[in-house]
């Protein structure tokens, strides 16, 4: 059983996402290899507080041209859509939680590119959202 002073520690890293702030923070560090670690870290830090009080897209790992590589995988005769299945493997893949069960073209069991994306894009965002909205 965990002490009460294990608790609040525990209590206080859940309440301001600091285990999910230093994994996306430790990702970015050894996908980008950069020269000063310590300087990144600080651009990275600066661009979440800008994406908290802006609104903004915040730093992440994947981009428009991997979410289309990622599409064109799933996609592989050029269809221009995926299965619900496969939009949903997807996002979970990419590490997105809470998915769209009802996206665009999910009664017809074709997720287009673009909602592909978009909802990609939606979701990492609050996956590197490490902070509370304002």
């Amino acid at each position: 059983m965990a002490s009460q002073r294990e608790q609040d520690a525990a209590d206080y890293l859940r309440k301001h996402k600091l285990l999910e702030l230093m994994e996306n923070l430790s990702c970015m560090l050894l996908f980008h290899r950069p020269e000063n670690p310590r300087e990144f870290l600080v651009e990275q830090l600066e661009q979440l507080k800008l994406s908290q009080q802006s609104g903004k897209k915040g730093p992440n790992l994947f981009n428009n041209t991997n979410l289309d590589a990622i599409f064109g995988i799933l996609d592989p005769t050029n269809q221009k859509y995926i299965t619900f299945a496969q939009y949903k493997h997807a996002l979970t893949t990419l590490g997105i939680k809470n998915i769209n069960e009802c996206p665009d073209g999910v009664n017809e069991d074709k997720i287009t590119h673009e909602t592909f994306k978009t909802e990609a894009i939606e979701g990492l965002q609050r996956c590197s959202a490490t902070y509370e909205q304002l």
